[in-house]
């Protein structure tokens, strides 16, 4: 997704910010499966939910502004709600 953003400041900034929480989602849910308590892995796993939320606005961002079709984000717009 973010290689497919036009290269300009526009792209630039939302494809960090889109790059940047979508993958902290997968690093928190990982290290939220290797807690030691129960509150480590509650604590990891509303992290992980409030990155996917962050990376639902970024990519509701990128649709909203056209900078790539909503129908071609569908995939990654599902998945993010799934989460």
């Amino acid at each position: 997704l973010v290689a497919a953003l036009p290269q300009n400041r526009i792209g630039d900034v939302l494809g960090r910010q889109v790059l940047r929480s979508g993958t902290s989602i997968g690093a928190n849910y990982r290290e939220g499966t290797r807690a030691s308590s129960r509150k480590q892995f509650v604590y990891s796993m509303e992290i992980a939910l409030r990155e996917a939320d962050e990376t639902l606005y970024w990519l509701e961002l990128i649709a909203d502004s056209k900078l790539i079709p909503r129908k071609r984000l569908s995939g990654l717009l599902d998945e993010c709600n799934q989460l």
